[in-house]
């Protein structure tokens, strides 16, 4: 926010034998293939590759009680893991798997870390196994850096919390609710000393889930934690524990981050237009997003803030996230595409109390918009 003594032969016999030999080994290369043992890591922060992509690693820092995890080829489980510590406080150790660089620990063939302007989506899977006798939360780590930096503690953290286990709560406190990616969350926000963290906790147990990791991104852009500019350096997924927890599993895991192109995020110039009708209590808005760029937009999400006491009740045009709070406006299927010069529009109608306002910043596809 780390492995008799033989007959004497001829040349010729021994030749041949060879020959015979190589032959029987390949034909038995071509028919079998030998499964892969398990690996079990206890070493604090030892950890190993699998599928020639991701690292798991076993990451305990906070006790020095025995902590091991056996390593499979599509995940790992916790078989070990002694000790605990005071739930008001960090975890003992954050065992995962990941995609990207953690303190210079680089997964292998990795396109992290990447800019988030960059990138047009980052779709990934993940599926959990829990356990009722421990303390623990199952999260899912998104790390934003200004820097494309690979050691080291990043700037912006997000946890996304599928599941907790006991009196444990997120870093911070929390600031609302919002609707991320076709799932309602409540949302956390603080800084735990070395970095902002942003996380969505989901109010009941989540055990497996496909998502894109760039809509909970886009959300940190929104909030002004990090910028389009900034980079994805690392995902992670995995557990906290603060007591026990043998027996927890990520039993599979994958990640893909798709950069180039025309994508949601690029350098697209945009402007916003944001017209009003307001009466006593209620307004309509009108939204209107114009394509001051050179390349087409292909699917666009609008983020803003709603000032203060300020609530959706309907809306036209676009899929709205939040009725309150940071909003996110999502095309629907006919009006995605914005041409260069082009426009697009939505709106929705709302209550407010005190004095009306209106947003002040917009960001397109976590691209910051000028304002008409």
């Amino acid at each position: 926010m780390r492995p008799s003594k033989h007959h004497a032969r001829t040349a010729r016999g021994l030749f041949g034998a060879l020959l015979t030999a190589l032959a029987a080994l390949a034909a038995l290369l071509t028919t079998t293939s030998p499964a892969q043992a398990d690996t079990t890591i206890c070493e604090q922060f030892g950890s190993t590759t699998i599928r020639g992509r991701y690292v798991v690693q076993n990451n305990r820092w906070g006790t020095s009680e025995t902590q091991c995890v056996n390593v499979t080829d599509s995940g790992f489980k916790l078989t070990q893991a002694d000790g605990s510590v005071p739930t008001n406080g960090a975890p003992k150790s954050y065992p995962s798997v990941f995609d990207g660089c953690h303190y210079t620990n680089c997964a292998p063939g990795t396109s992290l870390p990447a800019r988030l302007s960059t990138i047009s989506s980052a779709p990934t899977s993940i599926s959990y196994t829990y356990v009722s006798n421990a303390v623990y939360d199952a999260a899912y780590d998104i790390w934003l850096d200004p820097t494309p930096r690979t050691d080291g503690v990043n700037k912006t953290e997000i946890m996304v919390w599928f599941h907790k286990v006991g009196s444990v709560q997120p870093v911070g406190s929390q600031v609302g609710t919002a609707t991320v990616a076709g799932r309602q969350w409540q949302v956390w926000s603080g800084n735990n000393g070395s970095n902002d963290v942003l996380s969505f906790v989901a109010p009941s147990a989540i055990t497996s889930w496909s998502f894109d990791v760039m809509d909970f991104v886009r959300q940190a852009v929104s909030r002004g934690l990090a910028q389009a500019s900034w980079y994805l350096t690392s995902v992670q997924a995995g557990f906290e524990p603060w007591q026990n927890g043998a027996g927890l599993e990520v039993s599979s895991f994958s990640s893909t981050v798709n950069t180039g192109g025309t994508t949601p995020g690029d350098s697209t110039a945009c402007r916003v237009t944001y017209g009003t009708n307001v009466w006593q209590g209620g307004f309509t808005a009108d939204v209107t997003v114009a394509n001051t760029g050179s390349t087409p937009v292909n699917g666009w999400k609008l983020g803003f803030t709603l000032p203060t006491g300020q609530r959706i009740t309907s809306s036209w045009g676009a899929t709205v996230s939040a009725s309150s709070g940071v909003v996110t406006a999502t095309n629907l299927a006919y009006n995605g595409q914005i041409a260069p010069g082009g426009q697009g529009t939505f709106g929705f109608q709302g209550t407010y109390g005190g004095t009306f306002a209106k947003p002040t910043g917009f960001t397109l596809n976590g691209t910051a918009c000028g304002v008409a």
